[in-house]
This record gives structure tokens, C-alpha cells and sequence, in this order.
């Protein structure tokens, strides 16, 4: 029954139809686990004159007048009702793209009425109100309105409507579901010892406390029990892929310490204690033919490129395994065409002096480092790029998506590093790590050979090492579930030398504006240079109601050239530039061709202009922490002292203590944990990237939980089949086939 498409279990309209779809509601099994995403509670009785706007209260009321209209401004089919309560209070009740309401609750209907209260134009209304038809109005919260059977459900679901379906046509559904017996076969994917291990309901039982509770407690418990279920199975599918991806065999590298000592000395400066523990980690990591998977997690400016740079430093002067020639190859690949080239100066720039050679390959443009007829790096045809990296003579290839196009193959790949592995597809990331197999499929004249720990030859493939690295803020249990395949090590410090940022919250004042360009004119006149960011690109249309109204980077940029900074050079930079335009904004800027520029967010990764030490960010209430922590970043690169001003719109409190986080935040990190406390992990991932459902999400919360979780998916994993668990093996085979977690 629960593979039985909706469409035959319900009688539904073609409206329905397609809003369920918009919903990803298919089969019973989709509605079953298609969640309440909030309770209300039939106890908790309002009055109008009570009510505030934001709160969802129940109301019981009659009704005094309803009709069916049309929406001035976009002509949308409504119902509006105007509601009187037991006091004699009037409230309007709207009902958005549902005239049929007009006709089911006529003049003098009694009914409990529960929705969200909006305002407009001063005046308080309910929204798309759900409702129950009573008998009478109870005059006060106590008496008659309880005195119904002790079974009757105080609580009720909520769930996520959309246009054609409501909460209460989803709960009337699956109520009939649950009457019909599709949880009368229904088998348990956990398997009982872990149910009991921590005190987690049955599925069935679950199933029915979170579509309806008798009280909280068992809806709170149905929720711990879904959450700790996906977790784990998340946790189950990663530690599987793990554990493939180490049965394959890796180069060992293990070079000496006077190799290593070469680079450290050209640094000129001493590496953090963070990035001393990262190198040792990856260093042990790599010197094993088991393949390393570890993500280098650490703030903008904290020094992952030199880590990088040293691991690949290892690589590339270590000989295959088994020959007296030759060195093992790094491809490197960044999200953008800005940050491949800047990653691909940094490189010539550490490695090139101690005789490596370093590649760049984008969808454009390939140069190669060092030139054979000129100073410094030449630009060189794709084709003759591609020649010289699979006969090993580049040694370390940078590049954007174009890295793993066809006909890119390396001679000895030993590590690939993946920089903001999460702004690449799952594919994307695995092909660059199977480029080794790639080449082995293309040539088909012979197998690669792989020493194994006997010193014989096998034909176990070889994979590279991989060493992923993001700046993005994320919270360790979130990283320890989406990046459940991978070791983590973390950068806690900034190099020497590196200012803390001072961060001003700006009011909506023309004094408090006025004051914080001042202050950046002081820094430009002092040599300095400053970033604008804005949320849109061109101006909003004021007649499109839902238009965004904010500042837009290209209006800001004259506005600010005319009005604030005429003395100095503005230049704008944003999504919708060609390639070559965004490039070469970047490169006046880089060399200071202009002073100020003006932006989207487009520059949150991969720029680094050291002499840019002051930003502005517009709109700042609009953006979530860690997209702020980033941006802020932008000026974190130089040993001169920086400065962010967040001008904003502040409507509440809570908006205010967040921005004062970013304030007084020590690091990313912190940051990252206020959101995931406060406003939840969507600020650090969002679940159309993660993967993860808004009810995992949430129990990520809980390091506890996710520990649990992880541990127990660990043990079982041990048992490559599974065959103890056959109800468990049938779910993750599932969940490997419909998980999407990139």
C-alpha cells in the first residue's frame, strides 16, 4: 500500500494534482512521512481583543458576514469573512485562492477558527484560517468547550500548504490513511535494540504521535525518533562510501623532512599551531595506500592555501611506488574562473621557485608555469596543456570545472584538492577523483598496478588522496552528517600579524551613513581600497508589489560616484557581466585602477585584494550570518587594520542580537553555532543544498544525538551486507537510491 499513488487512494482535481506534486507528494508513503511542521493546541482559546500580529490563535466565532472576491491589485479569487466572538469583537478572516469557503461556512456558522494573524493598513485579520464547525459559541475557556470526550484531540497538525491544498485536507488524508491499515504491515527499519538502546517509539507508533499527539510528549518522541532514523541512515550511506572509497589503493607519500623544511623556509613566517596540526594530520593521512578523505574546515584568511600548498609540496617530490623517476601530479579544483587563477598565482608564487611546474586550465585559457621561451607563466593551447599533464610533466594542475572535461588525464595523480567542495555536484567531485580509473579506461592497452603492503603487483585501481577545504562557517555536528565520509580538521586561529576585524552596526540614519563615509574616505585617503555590497543588481520595479526594495549595486555605484565619493574611482561588479567583464573588474581592482567597488555577492569567494580593508554591506538584515562572515572576509587579507559597516534596516530585537553577533563573534565557527541555536542550519547550508528535511535539520541541534547516531551506524556498517538486518538493509538501499546530499 504505500508505493499506491495518492491519485488512487483519493478522489482528486487536477488542481490537487499538481499542488501535491509541487509538494513531492506521490504515494502513500510520501504522505505518511510528509511531517507536520508545526502544533496547534485546541486549549489554548484567544480572544480578538487579545490577539497581536504573528501569533496563531484559535478563536471561537460566528460568522457575521462571508463573500466570495477578487484581490485588487492581482486579481486573485479569495474568500473574506468578517467573524464575532463571544465578546462581541470582530476580526476579518481571509481565505487566499479559496472562493469556495463563501459557500461552506454561510452567515451564523459557529466554528473554531485557527490561523496566523496579519495586519494591513492598521487593521488585524486572520489568514487562510483553518476551521471546525460547532454547535454553539462557549462563552468563557472553561465549562462546556471541555467537557467532550477526554480522547478528543486538544492537539492538531500543521503542515505546509500550497496553492489547491490545505493543512487540514493533508491530515484528513492521512487520517484516513492510518484508517485504512496502510500501518498495519508496515515493517520497522530500526532495528529493536537500538529502539530501546534510546527509548525511540516504534514506526508505527511514531507514525501515528506525529500526525496525531494525544500531547506533546509523544509528538516530541515520534519527532526524536524520525530524526535520529535519517541521521543515521545519512550517517549509514556515508561511512558505506567511505569505506569503498578506502578498499581502493593510494600512492604512499612520505617524504623527508628536509624536503618539507624547503618550503617552510621560503614562507618567510611561521605557521600557525592549527595549520601545524592540520599539516601533521594530512602528512600521516597521506603516507598510508589507504586513500585519504579529509575536510580542512577554516575561516577566510586563515591560512588553507599555505596547507594545501605544503600537502601538495609533499606530493608532487615523492616518485610513484616502485620507480626511481617521475613524480606523483595534484589537480586542484576551485568553484570559480577568479579563484582557480588566484589559487594558480599562489601556487607559482610558493612553489614555483623550488622547481615545480603548475598548470591552469579554465573553460577559456590554459597556461602553464614555468615558460619554456619567457619570465613567468605563458599562455599555452589546451591541447598542448592536456599532452604535457598526462606524460607527468606538469606537475600540479589548477582549474575550474574544465579540470575534469574529457581528455584531461594525469600521468600519477596522488591527491586532489577540492576547494568549496559543497559549490560542486556530487558528480563533479567524483569525477575528479576518478580521473586515475578514467585514464585506465581511455588507454585499455594496460591496468595500472597498485604495490600492495608485500610489495606485489596487483590490479587494484588507485585513487588520489583528497583533501577538500572550505571557508564556509559550518557547525561541527552538521559537519560531522553531511560530511560524515570525510576526517575534519579544523583552523581555529589566524596567522600573525592578521587584525580583528571592527565591525560597526550602522543605523538608517542620514547622520549614521554620512559618519561611516567619512571614516572610509579617511582609509582611501590613506591608500586603501573598499568594497560596496548590495543585494540586488539593477533597481526594483516600485509597481510589482513583491518587488525587493533595496539597494542595487549599479544605481549605488552612480549614486556614490555623484553624490558621496566623487573624487574617487568606482568600478561594479555583478552576476550578470560576461565572464571576461567580471575578470577584468577584478584585475583594475586587484591593481587598483579604482578605488571603491561596488557589489553582489559575487565576490563572497576566491577574491583577495590585500590592500581592500574596508567594506560596506547593504541590506545587512536581509543576509544570513555566515554569508555576512564571508563577505566580511573580503577585507581579512592583509596585516592592515580592516573594517565592515553593516547598514540596516532593525524592525526587531532579534534581528539586533544577531547582527551583534557578528560583532562580537571571535570567529566563523561561533558564528555557525549561534545560527544553528538560534536560527537554525538553513543560514549555513539550506535544505535544497544539504539534502537533510527541516526535522533533521533541527535535531542537529543535538551533538548528542548525532553522535549516537554516528556510532551505531559505524558498528553496523562493519557487516558489509548487512545480513543481519534485512528490514534495515531494504531502507538503506532506499535511501542510497532517493538521498540527495551534496
Amino acid at each position: 500500500m504505500l508505493e499506491t499513488p495518492l491519485t488512487k487512494l483519493f478522489r482528486t482535481t487536477d488542481t490537487q494534482k499538481k499542488a501535491l506534486a509541487r509538494l513531492g507528494l506521490y504515494t502513500a508513503r510520501d504522505l505518511l512521512y510528509y511531517f507536520p511542521v508545526r502544533y496547534g493546541d485546541f486549549s489554548k482559546l484567544s480572544y480578538v481583543k487579545d490577539i497581536k500580529r504573528g501569533e496563531q490563535p484559535i478563536i471561537y466565532a460566528e460568522v457575521k458576514s462571508i463573500r466570495a472576491k477578487k484581490a485588487w491589485q492581482s486579481n486573485m479569487s479569495m474568500s473574506e469573512a468578517t467573524l464575532v466572538d463571544s465578546a462581541g469583537d470582530t476580526i476579518k478572516a481571509v481565505w487566499y485562492s479559496q472562493p469556495y469557503i463563501s459557500k461552506m461556512l454561510p452567515e451564523g456558522t459557529a466554528a473554531k477558527f485557527m490561523g496566523t494573524v496579519g495586519e494591513r493598513a492598521g487593521a488585524l485579520y486572520l489568514t487562510n484560517p483553518e476551521y471546525d464547525v460547532i454547535d454553539k459559541i462557549p462563552i468563557e475557556k472553561s465549562g462546556d468547550l471541555f467537557s467532550e470526550d477526554k480522547q478528543e484531540l486538544l492537539l492538531y497538525p500543521v503542515y505546509r500548504e500550497t496553492r489547491g491544498i490545505t493543512s487540514k485536507w493533508l491530515y484528513h488524508k492521512v487520517k484516513k490513511l492510518i484508517a485504512d491499515g496502510a500501518l498495519d504491515n508496515i515493517t520497522d527499519s530500526l532495528p529493536g535494540d537500538i529502539l530501546q538502546k534510546y527509548n525511540l517509539p516504534s514506526l508505527t507508533s511514531a507514525l501515528v504521535y506525529i500526525h496525531a499527539p494525544k500531547k506533546m510528549s509523544d509528538a516530541d518522541a515520534a519527532r526524536k525518533r524520525f530524526a535520529f532514523e535519517e541521521v543515521f541512515f545519512i550517517q549509514l550511506v556515508k561511512q558505506d562510501q567511505k569505506i569503498a572509497y578506502q578498499e581502493s589503493g593510494a600512492f604512499i607519500i612520505n617524504p623527508d623532512k628536509a624536503v618539507l623544511k624547503k618550503f617552510t623556509d621560503r614562507l618567510g613566517f611561521e605557521l600557525t599551531n592549527g595549520q601545524k596540526d592540520a599539516v601533521t594530520q594530512i602528512l600521516q593521512d597521506i603516507s598510508s595506500e589507504t586513500p585519504m578523505s579529509r575536510l580542512l574546515e577554516g575561516d577566510v584568511g586563515s591560512g588553507k592555501t599555505v596547507v594545501a600548498a605544503l600537502a601538495t609540496y609533499a606530493t608532487v617530490t615523492t616518485k610513484p611506488t616502485g620507480q626511481t623517476f617521475g613524480s606523483l601530479q595534484v589537480g586542484y579544483m576551485a568553484p570559480t574562473e577568479i579563484l582557480a587563477k588566484q589559487i594558480f598565482a599562489d601556487f607559482v608564487e610558493l612553489l614555483g621557485p623550488l622547481g615545480i611546474s603548475v598548470g591552469l586550465i579554465t573553460g577559456k585559457d590554459c597556461y602553464k608555469f614555468p615558460s619554456k621561451t619567457e619570465v613567468g607563466a605563458t599562455k599555452i593551447s589546451k591541447a598542448q596543456l592536456k599532452k604535457w599533464v598526462a606524460n607527468g610533466e606538469v606537475q600540479v594542475l589548477v582549474g575550474t570545472h574544465a579540470l575534469i572535461s574529457k581528455g584531461v588525464f594525469f600521468e600519477n595523480l596522488g591527491l586532489v584538492v577540492i576547494d568549496e567542495q559543497h559549490r560542486f555536484g556530487k558528480k563533479q567531485r567524483a569525477a575528479l577523483r576518478s580521473k586515475p580509473q578514467e585514464k585506465k579506461e581511455a588507454v585499455q592497452e594496460k591496468t595500472p598496478t597498485k604495490i600492495t603492503k608485500k610489495g606485489l603487483v596487483d590490479n587494484t585501481e588507485i585513487l588520489p588522496h583528497l583533501l577538500s577545504l572550505t571557508a564556509t562557517p559550518i557547525p561541527r555536528t552538521l559537519a560531522l552528517t553531511i560530511y560524515g565520509d570525510l576526517d575534519l580538521t579544523v583552523l581555529d586561529e589566524m596567522p600573525p600579524g592578521r587584525k580583528k576585524v571592527i565591525t560597526t552596526l550602522v543605523e538608517p540614519t542620514q547622520d549614521a551613513r554620512e559618519d561611516a563615509y567619512e571614516k572610509i574616505r579617511a582609509e582611501l585617503q590613506n591608500g586603501r581600497q573598499a568594497y560596496v555590497i548590495c543585494p540586488r543588481i539593477f533597481e526594483a520595479d516600485p509597481s510589482k508589489t513583491k518587488s525587493l526594495l533595496v539597494k542595487s549595486a549599479v544605481a549605488e555605484a552612480k549614486r556614490l560616484a555623484t553624490d558621496v565619493f566623487p573624487e574617487y574611482k568606482i568600478g561594479v561588479l555583478h552576476s550578470k557581466l560576461k565572464k571576461d567583464e567580471k575578470n577584468e573588474v577584478m584585475r583594475q581592482f586587484s591593481k587598483h585602477e579604482f578605488d571603491i567597488l561596488v557589489s553582489t555577492t559575487v565576490v563572497e569567494v576566491g577574491v583577495n585584494v590585500p590592500n581592500a580593508t574596508n567594506i560596506i554591506i547593504e541590506g545587512a538584515e536581509r543576509y544570513g550570518l555566515s554569508q555576512l562572515h564571508q563577505l566580511r572576509g573580503r577585507v581579512i587579507r592583509s596585516t592592515h587594520q580592516p573594517y565592515c559597516y553593516l547598514f540596516a534596516d532593525i524592525k526587531s530585537e532579534t534581528t539586533k542580537e544577531r547582527l551583534d553577533a557578528l560583532r562580537t563573534a571571535k570567529n566563523g565557527f561561533e558564528l555557525a553555532e549561534y545560527d544553528l541555536q538560534f536560527r537554525g542550519t538553513g543560514e549555513m547550508m539550506g535544505n535544497k543544498q544539504s539534502g537533510v528535511s527541516d526535522l533533521a535539520m533541527e535535531a542537529i541541534k543535538n551533538i548528542k544525538l548525532v553522535e549516537a547516531a554516528r556510532n551505531e551506524a559505524q558498528t553496523i556498517i562493519q557487516d558489509a551486507q548487512l545480513s543481519k538486518y534485512p528490514a534495515l538493509k531494504k531502507q538503506f538501499e532506499y535511501v542510497q537510491e532517493h538521498m540527495y546530499l551534496e
